[in-house]
């Protein structure tokens, strides 16, 4: 297993490589901490398949590419892997924006490429095109979520929404807004942020002045939520906080986030023997740690597109028909995030989200009250 860290570290990987390998294109945010669980169970993953033997008697070969979460640096990599005629299929982008912004050159062209998302949940990747797919629930079921866990749960009437000005963001926050609302809660304060922003402390001031809250909802990533979590404690607020999966990971940090709920497709705790053996051998592998939701996804569409090849080939068009047909023309893949099943348009069909709690530095499955 550690030959599969020494692996991913090279950023183009393929321990047993040779000339006929299959190449497969992962692209995310690996030089930040959000996506290195992705990069390391995608690599595991292969390594799994070539070692007992490969897929046609070929290997697997990754080939990794960092998009920094930019949808810039996106596009570059997606004409990169476009143009590359040894590339097959891709895995990512990891967020929502960035696989929006490349979808135009993957679904473009007289070659176009199969991409498949871990974690790209905006409601608009829907509509990227016929060769972009994810493995994950939309933003409207994690919004949805996360509020019925509030008025059910929380018994939570009013609210707080700070949300990362970009279509995650905006996607999960517009989603728990309506919901709570239709529950008969009160948003109270609904405000849109940077990452860079000097100071949080304005806005949860403004909160407090208006008679603070119950539950305040993140919707947007751990970075911005490592920096809010300390300024409500400043201004002297402590209501419930919450928020998506993109603050998966924050509990690995050295903030106190002790009762954080998380809404995610995926939790370690997840039941069953095949994430058991995935997560015992991610954990050996990785000095302890355990996967995440992007993880877990990157692991399952390695396996996956590795089933799609060996019945379909590595032709672009011939590989992106037949996995469009998984659930519906063959059978569903069983992964360890669950049943992969595609409708129409691209997405998994049949998946939900389940609300994670942070207990004692690890995000659990949390029980109802």
């Amino acid at each position: 297993m550690l030959a599969a860290v020494a692996c991913t570290a090279l950023l183009s990987t393929a321990c047993n490589s040779n000339g006929s390998a299959i190449r497969i294109g992962v692209v995310g945010p690996f030089t930040q901490a959000r996506g290195e669980s992705m990069q390391l169970a995608a690599q595991l993953a292969a390594d799994e398949i070539n070692r007992a033997g490969g897929v046609r008697g070929r290997d697997i070969e990754l080939v990794f590419r960092d998009d920094r979460a930019n949808t810039e640096r996106a596009v570059a990599v997606a004409r990169e892997f476009y143009d590359d005629v040894s590339i097959v299929a891709v895995i990512g982008h990891m967020t929502s924006g960035t696989t929006l912004a490349a979808a135009p050159v993957y679904n473009g062209g007289e070659r176009p490429l199969l991409e498949i998302s871990p974690s790209a949940s905006n409601p608009r990747v829907s509509e990227a095109g016929p060769y972009t797919f994810r493995i994950c629930p939309t933003d409207m079921a994690h919004g949805a979520r996360l509020a019925k866990w509030a008025h059910e749960q929380l018994n939570a009437t009013r609210a707080a929404i700070l949300y990362s000005n970009d279509p995650y963001g905006r996607g999960v926050r517009q989603v728990f807004r309506d919901r709570f609302e239709a529950n008969g809660g009160q948003v109270v304060a609904d405000d849109p942020y940077l990452d860079d922003l000097p100071s949080f402390e304005p806005y949860l001031r403004r909160i407090a002045r208006r008679g603070g809250v119950q539950v305040m909802m993140i919707a947007g990533t751990r970075v911005g939520a490592e920096r809010i979590i300390p300024a409500l404690d400043a201004v002297g607020m402590s209501p419930a906080v919450m928020g998506g999966d993109a603050l998966s990971g924050i509990e690995t940090g050295t903030l106190d986030v002790e009762g954080l709920f998380i809404s995610t497709a995926y939790l370690p705790d997840r039941p069953g023997p095949n994430n058991a053996r995935f997560v015992e051998v991610y954990r050996v592998a990785n000095a302890g740690r355990l996967p995440d939701h992007r993880g877990a996804g990157a692991y399952d569409i390695v396996h996956l597109l590795a089933h799609a090849i060996e019945a379909a080939g590595t032709n672009r068009a011939e590989l992106r028909n037949y996995v469009a047909g998984v659930g519906s023309e063959t059978d569903a893949f069983a992964g360890v995030t669950g049943r992969i099943a595609f409708d129409e348009n691209g997405d998994v069909s049949g998946k939900d989200v389940v609300i994670g709690v942070i207990r004692a530095g690890s995000l659990v499955t949390a029980t109802d009250r």
